[in-house]
């Protein structure tokens, strides 16, 4: 299982009505993306950001087939320019001990193949994450 965990903060001029909306929509993945097992979005607690999500993927086949698919990508397109810093990392309990690469690979191609999302992750003033775009390569 690889579960997919991000975090945010939006930028202050973001309104309640376009932040309800974007958070109804992130809840929505779970009916619109075949390859989500489970997933929770909601406001994070005790840490340094305002919102964060969680989505189980059964592995790097269906990992991929979320990244890339067209409800992730349309709220990418939506959401990131409300975003102020984001923080995205994978936990998994994949035995091959290239997971992490095959993840990273994910990304890379992700961002290689769909530049406009690429241009809207290097435009957020803080991301972490694999395969960083931009200003944020690691």
């Amino acid at each position: 299982m690889i579960w997919h965990c991000i975090r945010f903060t939006l930028k202050p001029d973001v309104s309640e009505a376009d932040k309800a909306a974007g958070l109804a929509r992130m809840g929505e993945h779970i009916t619109a993306i075949p390859s989500i097992t489970a997933r929770v979005v909601g406001p994070e607690f005790g840490g340094e950001f305002d919102y964060g999500a969680v989505t189980v993927l059964e592995d790097i086949e269906a990992y991929e087939a979320y990244m890339n698919h067209p409800a992730h990508l349309a709220m990418d397109r939506i959401g990131l320019p409300l975003v102020d810093r984001f923080v995205s990392y994978d936990i998994t309990d994949d035995p091959d001990p290239e997971i992490g690469e095959k993840i990273a690979d994910v990304h890379r191609r992700r961002f290689e193949n769909v530049p406009d999302v690429a241009e809207l992750v290097s435009g957020l003033s803080e991301y972490t994450g694999s395969s960083a775009p931009g200003k944020h390569r690691n």
